[in-house]
């Protein structure tokens, strides 16, 4: 039979505690806990108390996960050691922790009049409204007086914005001439060191750090020598990261107190001083098994888990404190009994608090928005032309899409000053389809500049750039490659607002250029158009614009939203459009567009309107598929037939009711999504209007599920104008 271990643990800390011989009484407690140490008796002591409370509240997590009370039991057990790494920086260094860091957020929780870390831990386990970070919605090492923004990552995907932060606190200090000495911690354990994310983040910093580019982040990584049930091979940590090119490495004893603060304190001290990452490699043990639900007897052997909770880093901290002569084995049990019993007290304190109870409450900072803000004031004119040269509404000259794009980035780099831009490519070569011309030479390479090959990276930088208080405009190159980091947006991008309760934001404008019609060019990783990943993120706001005056209104939105709403937003421009003049015939010049006045922003929700007011049919459309939709109506139109084509624009949250007004007029739609039929909008557009006006007749059209090839047989998977044009006939037609 199973033995409980945590009661195993807890049996072998009172026995070890009052086998302990006590030395000389000492009261000099701003003296070395012992020699050769920097940490003083006191500091240790409050240390102790810290990974006592740690202990606590794992130990309270599994007694009310007996009674179904507690949801949330992985705990900090034999990692209580990085209360050092607490000690070692100050309580305005940003952290993002990972969740064995109880001894951490309870020492630095001690640096802060007024914080209540002991029972926000608490109040996150029996998952209470109360809880100060995430308001029920999750367990996570989170407060925003304690600089801990709340990670709800189980492996490392918070290193990228970590780096991202780092680089942004010098960043934003140039920007702003005004010195920042913080550094940023972050911390996550040896298995997820092999995950490609921190691989890539902990590279990233590296080649950072090899271009002098400062970039100040302490990474900790706590090595317990297992991941779950795998196991960590002896030695695998320092080997692989003890000589990286631009990494300087400290080791640690994260199982004694005295010798983890120093190389704390030496890692800590190295980052500040330097501006450049570290990588510090504590040692630890995990005690109790992965978590409360893990039997850790059926994949390790009873004589290797009595080893590891010998190593009770509770066990060597109380050895150092009783033969130190700071405390008696009496003080210390007591100690622990006294933290047991407050922590019982919390235990019903917590209960006692409301938990959250509608849907409303639990989705309320997803949406929060304030549709006054969602617009940026222009620049002087003054400004605006020292920067920009000639005003771009002054012109008569209609441009296509990309340059209108670029117009307005520029606007807005003008405008905003904390805004920066990056990507690949973006800087001196202007983007792969000269989007970004120009803007490295008028706004200076701290403000548009290029980044390494990773999108992992591009984001991270963007989201802890975001947290400095800049206002980033990432750019991934294509649709396809933002597949490779989908989880930075959706995991920790998407995902603050909800998990802090709207206190911490990370507001941006992700651009990306996607979809299809590049006449068979570069096969499927230049003509993606799946976008079901993008639209599957609760919170974000997600458009598309296929002519040059809406994109101009739609990046101000966009703008607006993400610098005063703190919202994460995603324009998708389409590739074929970029450089797009034409309409119904050559030389048209019918997709040309004026810059509109500055002062005029898109809306969230605004759709496009072309086409009569008495249609017989509406087509529901956006991208390519506005273009070639409007080219069908105009044949239909030589026939005596009236069709209304409507520009959706807004791919989340859709602009269903504003759709459903034009539908009740023409009760027919047809819905045109250039997009994979298992991956586009059709369906949810089509359901949607039927559920507002059910008297419609309705039909889809989309391209297959399949991807896209080379060369002219693209055309083959991709929705045509003929296929339109007999969707339309088709339509037309039902009864």
């Amino acid at each position: 039979m199973a033995v409980a271990r945590s009661d195993s643990v807890e049996e072998g800390f009172r026995a070890h505690v009052s086998a302990l011989i006590q030395g000389p009484r000492r009261t000099d407690f701003d003296s070395p806990v012992r020699e050769g140490t920097t940490l003083t008796a006191r500091k240790a002591m409050a240390l102790f108390e810290a990974q006592l409370d740690s202990r606590a509240a794992d130990l309270l997590a599994r007694d009310l996960k007996t009674t179904n009370r507690s949801f949330y039991t992985i705990g900090s057990s034999g990692h209580e050691g990085n209360a050092a790494v607490a000690a070692a920086l100050r309580p305005t260094d940003p952290a993002f922790l990972h969740y064995r860091s109880g001894g951490f957020f309870l020492a630095r929780a001690q640096q802060v009049p007024g914080a209540h870390g002991a029972l926000d831990i608490v109040l996150g386990v029996v998952a209470s409204a109360d809880e100060p970070i995430a308001g029920g919605r999750h367990k996570v090492f989170g407060s925003l007086p304690l600089c801990i923004p709340p990670q709800t990552s189980t492996i490392s995907s918070h290193l990228p914005k970590a780096l991202g932060c780092a680089f942004a606190i010098e960043r934003q200090a140039r920007l702003l001439g005004q010195p920042d000495d913080r550094i940023v911690v972050c911390s996550f354990g040896d298995a997820s060191a092999n995950h490609s994310t921190a691989v890539g983040a902990i590279h990233a910093a590296g080649w950072t750090a090899y271009q002098n580019v400062p970039a100040p982040v302490l990474f900790v990584c706590e090595d317990n020598g297992i991941g779950v049930s795998v196991r960590t091979p002896n030695g695998w940590i320092a080997a692989a990261y003890q000589h990286r090119a631009g990494l300087h490495y400290v080791y640690g004893d994260g199982l004694d107190l005295a010798d983890a603060y120093d190389a704390a304190c030496e890692a800590a001290d190295w980052v500040r001083t330097h501006r450049k990452p570290c990588f510090l490699h504590l040692r630890t043990v995990r005690l109790m098994g992965h978590a409360g639900s893990d039997v850790e007897q059926t994949y390790r052997s009873i004589e290797e888990i009595e080893a590891t909770e010998a190593c009770d880093p509770l066990r060597t901290t109380a050895t150092l404190l009783v033969e130190g002569g700071w405390l008696t084995p009496s003080d210390i049990l007591s100690l622990y009994d006294d933290t047991r019993s407050r922590h019982a007290a919390l235990g019903k304190e917590a209960l006692s608090r409301p938990q959250l109870t509608t849907r409303e409450q639990v989705m309320a900072p997803l949406f929060k928005t304030d549709p006054a803000k969602e617009r940026i004031p222009p620049a002087p004119n003054d400004l605006r032309l020292a920067q920009i040269g000639e005003l771009p509404e002054t012109s008569n000259r209609p441009r296509h899409l990309a340059v209108q794009i670029n117009r307005a980035l520029a606007d807005l780099l003008t405008a905003i000053p904390e805004m920066i831009l990056f990507g690949e490519d973006v800087a001196r070569k202007g983007g792969v389809y000269n989007v970004t011309t120009d803007l490295t030479k008028r706004f200076g390479v701290g403000r548009v500049f290029n980044t390494l090959l990773d999108e992992q990276t591009i984001l991270g930088l963007a989201i802890g750039a975001a947290q400095t208080g800049l206002l980033p405009f990432p750019e991934i190159q294509y649709l396809a490659y933002l597949i490779h980091a989908i989880d930075q947006l959706r995991g920790e991008a998407g995902s603050l607002q909800y998990f802090s309760n709207d206190q911490y934001q990370n507001g941006m404008v992700v651009r990306m250029a996607g979809l299809a019609y590049q006449k068979g060019f570069g096969g499927h990783f230049h003509n993606d158009h799946g976008i079901a990943a993008i639209r599957e993120i609760p919170g974000i706001l997600f458009g598309i614009a296929a002519r040059g005056d809406d994109a101009a209104r739609m990046l101000r939105t966009m703008a607006g939203a993400a610098k005063n709403n703190g919202r994460v937003c995603v324009f998708l421009e389409p590739i074929a459009m970029y450089m797009t003049k034409d309409l119904h015939a050559e030389g048209d010049a019918g997709w040309l567009t004026q810059y509109p006045d500055p002062n005029e922003a898109m809306p969230i929700g605004e759709i496009g309107v072309y086409g009569p007011d008495d249609a017989e049919l509406t087509i529901a459309t956006y991208a390519n598929g506005l273009w070639m939709s409007l080219r069908v109506a105009k044949r239909f139109e030589a026939e005596g037939r009236r069709i209304r084509v409507i520009d959706l624009r807004w791919m989340l949250p859709l602009p269903l009711e504003a759709l459903a007004e034009h539908v009740r007029v023409s009760k027919r739609l047809l819905v045109v999504d250039e997009c994979r039929a298992s991956s586009g909008i059709a369906a949810e557009v089509a359901a949607g209007i039927s559920d507002r006006v059910p008297e419609a007749r309705i039909q889809r059209l989309t391209a297959p599920d399949s991807y896209v090839p080379l060369g002219p047989a693209a055309n083959l998977v991709l929705v045509s104008e003929e296929e339109i044009a007999a969707s339309v006939r088709s339509t037309l037609e039902m009864r």
